[in-house]
């Protein structure tokens, strides 16, 4: 098992229709077996840490059946491909018949190569668990029914979106508290205890097989939040929560296998308690859609203990593009923030070309989209210096900056710095539509007695400061709109 990196990059890639577009390129069927060297290389060549390949499972012809007849999604699939049919419907990844790789992808043992082709090239491997449901023709709904929530008749009768029946028995839909019932997938019953034992041995065959797993809407599995989605189940709320429970148990024989969990409705911190080493940063996410600089730097405040166990992102497969959300220049300057913060940071496929077409999960193909060398471009180069070695390994500080008496316009600049044997990555973001002036200062940072030379490492402009004057009246910046500065920091001698 490959110990991930801290502060990783992680990279979202939808397998299937990776795969897809690989074999057409190669004009050959193209499985995880056998994808060509070149295509490893251009993954390391993003210089990211771990590959997050969504999808693996097998699928379910179950759910290809309901989606297929459902108008909401044949919508949704509609809006992404204008020339979709019924064969474009692979079912949905997170409706897992089994937990073992489709055959259509190269099975386990394609699976194996790939692991190794990604470790050749120090890339850790990332799969999907999904705890809350499972399709309607796993093996369990047959053989141990009990380990998911059923219904009576007048359940059905009353809520024949939550509840419907499948061989011979009427069992819930998976849900959440705030949505309607998800119609291809059955209900877990977290509260089982022989439930618990058997997806302990589940995660245990995954962590044979990659270094970490991300799991769907983890939320949903703490006792309070099921109980409140599920009153009527009749077990007792059980003492130990289902996550620490797991999460222990998987770590006992694989102590580097890393959790990461969806999680929304600011539960982040309770599930890091139970165990998780990222969660996701939804928070963030949202603050860098709609807030202004001073609710991202409100959020930055936390401990560093809590933040380093984030992940934060601008773009994954459940939200929209960010093309489509942020404004070019907008978009770099979220995404700037997203990748030299602490914690763990995701990047989706297709995020780095400028793809604007969200796809639903369920589609083997995508539309053919023109990249935009702009954005394109900027990752490449964005991605190039944050790879280096301070913003992994490196304390990490947030920067108070100031203005003066007739210009507040600092409240809009974001700073914080690097530090890693002796190197400063100095970071600042003009996070507003306007110019903005400020002084930045570098707290716990001995700058006095010397002068320093600033790098931007996007320009490569360089700038002499003293250091007696950035300890006591800060470093001067000046940003235009969405403007940022990477500054490595040198002492002169």
């Amino acid at each position: 098992m490959k110990t991930l990196v801290s502060n990783p990059v992680i990279y979202e890639i939808n397998t299937l229709v990776w795969l897809e577009e690989i074999s057409r390129e190669c004009q050959s069927k193209i499985t995880l077996a056998n994808v060509p060297d070149y295509k490893w290389d251009e993954l390391n060549s993003l210089r990211i840490m771990a590959v997050w390949f969504m999808g693996v499972w097998e699928r379910s012809p179950e759910c290809i059946k309901i989606s297929n007849a459902d108008q909401g999604n044949l919508s949704d699939f509609h809006r992404a491909l204008s020339d979709f049919t019924f064969d474009d419907n692979a079912g949905s990844p997170y409706c897992v018949r089994n937990y073992t790789v489709d055959e259509n992808l190269g099975g386990n043992r394609g699976l194996a190569i790939a692991r190794e082709k990604l470790a050749e090239r120090n890339i850790s491997l990332i799969l999907d668990f999904v705890p809350n449901h499972l399709a309607f023709d796993h093996p369990w709904v047959i053989s141990n029914p009990e380990f998911f929530i059923q219904g009576t008749e007048e359940d059905l009768y009353r809520d024949p979106v939550t509840f419907k029946r499948f061989g011979g028995r009427i069992f819930a839909c998976g849900k959440d508290p705030y949505y309607p019932a998800w119609e291809d997938v059955v209900q877990i019953n977290a509260f089982n205890s022989r439930l618990r034992n058997e997806v302990v041995k589940v995660l245990k065959d995954i962590a044979g097989l990659c270094d970490g797993i991300r799991c769907d809407m983890a939320m949903l599995m703490l006792n309070d939040v099921f109980a409140r989605t599920w009153c009527s189940v009749k077990e007792d709320v059980p003492d130990d929560e289902y996550w620490k429970l797991v999460i222990d148990e998987v770590k006992k024989e694989f102590p580097g296998f890393i959790f990461i969990a969806e999680v929304y409705w600011d539960m982040e911190y309770i599930l890091q308690q139970n165990g998780f080493d990222y969660c996701y940063d939804k928070r963030l996410y949202d603050r860098l859609k709609g807030e202004d600089a001073e609710a991202l730097r409100h959020h930055l405040q936390a401990d560093i203990r809590y933040q380093s166990k984030l992940i934060r992102f601008i773009e994954n497969h459940d939200e929209e593009r960010a093309i489509s959300i942020f404004n070019p220049d907008k978009e770099k300057a979220a995404a700037l923030i997203c990748l030299t913060l602490p914690g763990a940071k995701l990047v989706h496929e297709g995020q780095l070309e400028g793809r604007t077409v969200r796809l639903p999960v369920f589609l083997r193909r995508r539309p053919p989209e023109t990249p935009n060398a702009f954005i394109r471009n900027y990752y490449e180069h964005v991605m190039e210096v944050t790879s280096m070695e301070a913003l992994h390994k490196g304390d990490w500080f947030l920067c108070p900056v100031s203005g003066w008496d007739d210009n507040q316009s600092c409240r809009n600049i974001l700073a914080w710095y690097w530090i890693y044997k002796g190197k400063i990555f100095l970071v600042a973001v003009n996070y507003y539509s306007k110019p903005s002036q400020g002084f930045v200062y570098l707290p716990a940072c001995e700058l006095k007695g010397q002068s320093w030379r600033l790098v931007d490492q996007f320009t490569q402009a360089h700038y002499i400061r003293n250091g007696d004057e950035m300890t006591i009246s800060g470093l001067y910046i000046g940003l235009p709109p969405w403007g940022f500065h990477v500054f490595q920091m040198f002492r002169m001698i």
